[in-house]
């Protein structure tokens, strides 16, 4: 349980700078490291659903939405969902496997802020962990439409790490580079939780298929020192997005895995500051938390600071808490005044005098941060 230390941390929810939305909950890709393309019974988010909750985004005071998913473009209105929330002055990001950027480039260019496409190898590695015929090319081809429509917007890359691509993070490097995106960022595996379409989490055998053996550790550190070396020039100008140091947290997750280490969760303060709206309606304060009601039969305001959620919040210690010491996709974001009173070094306000970080502080902070967005590729 969560110790006051310091200020009085206001558990209600005051302000939300980033929320996640799913479009869709189903995927056209075929991810080794995923189960949502086994969905069988669509589920979207419809612009009547959005309208309902408009009043809830303005009062939060929503700064940043990040289409998630399933894939999000897999649902017909959702430059709709997009141009709405454009609309009132909110931020829209778009994570994608990158498979109908090309068809679509015209409504992407013109109803979102930025993308970030899935990339998890080069061509040959990237095509055999989606699962699908030139999925990198036809993600590269996306990101020529969309440069040839709009030559300023922002393109990143994210790679999940694992078992197919442990050796080739260098190479992956390149690969963003001819796919001509801004920036590439790196996160490990989760194996171990029950999102993306894991009710019941995977078996032993099931998470090997992903996770590393300790050889395939230990050739992960190498590839990691090694390009910590050799990509210098491209972790210093930010086209690498992680700093050395949190590359590394990904060895030291894996190494946790096999037992070698102790999990240690990551700075996280995802449940005050965001929130995560499913294709079904369902609102997680996280990707991996449980959900805490639904947008059909109650606002996003009723649902974040309903008795149960409050409590959520004042009960959670991230340091200590098991489904937070696994996590692969923790976002923390600045916020002046009040410490969080489970880590006395780490500001964590969400009380509605706080003032909230400058609007480029939060790009950063969720491109780096959003592993699991990039699920909605998966």
């Amino acid at each position: 349980m969560v110790r006051e230390n310091g200020p009085r941390i206001d558990h209600q929810i005051h302000s939300l700078p980033v929320l996640v939305i799913f479009p869709h909950n189903q995927c056209n890709c075929r991810c080794a490291m995923c189960d949502i393309w086994r969905i069988r019974e669509a589920q979207e988010i419809t612009p009547q659903d959005l309208v309902y909750q408009l009043g809830s985004l303005r009062d939060l005071g929503v700064q940043w939405v990040v289409f998630s998913g399933g894939e999000p473009q897999m649902n017909r209105q959702w430059y709709l969902l997009a141009r709405m929330l454009r609309d009132v002055g909110i931020r829209v990001t778009l994570l994608t496997a990158g498979l109908l950027l090309e068809r679509e480039a015209e409504r992407v260019t013109e109803n979102m802020d930025d993308v970030i496409v899935s990339l998890d190898g080069p061509p040959a590695v990237h095509n055999a962990i989606r699962r699908v015929p030139n999925a990198y090319e036809q993600m590269a081809a996306g990101v020529k439409a969309l440069r040839q429509l709009r030559p300023n917007m922002m393109v990143g890359a994210r790679c999940t790490v694992q078992k197919a691509n442990h050796t080739t993070l260098r190479t992956t490097v390149l690969a963003a580079k001819e796919a001509e995106v801004n920036s590439i960022s790196f996160l490990a595996a989760d194996v171990t939780s029950t999102a993306f379409n894991r009710p019941s989490g995977w078996s032993a055998e099931r998470q090997d298929k992903v996770a590393l053996t300790l050889l395939e550790v230990e050739a992960l550190h190498t590839e990691l020192e090694h390009l910590i070396v050799d990509c210098r020039h491209d972790l210093d100008s930010g086209f690498i997005v992680e700093a050395p140091d949190k590359l590394r947290r990904i060895v030291q997750h894996f190494r946790a895995y096999r037992g070698l280490t102790m999990h240690v969760a990551p700075r996280c303060n995802a449940p005050w500051v965001s929130a995560v709206v499913e294709a079904s309606g369902d609102v997680r304060p996280c990707f991996f938390h449980p959900a805490m009601g639904n947008i059909h039969n109650r606002t996003l305001t009723e649902i974040l600071n309903a008795p149960a959620a409050v409590q959520f919040r004042q009960d959670l210690d991230i340091e200590t808490n098991p489904i937070c010491r696994r996590c692969v996709c923790s976002l923390y974001m600045p916020q002046s005044g009040s410490r969080n009173s489970n880590d006395e070094n780490r500001d964590c306000d969400v009380r509605p005098e706080t003032v909230r970080e400058s609007e480029e502080i939060q790009k950063n902070e969720v491109k780096e941060q959003f592993h699991v967005l990039e699920k909605s590729s998966e």
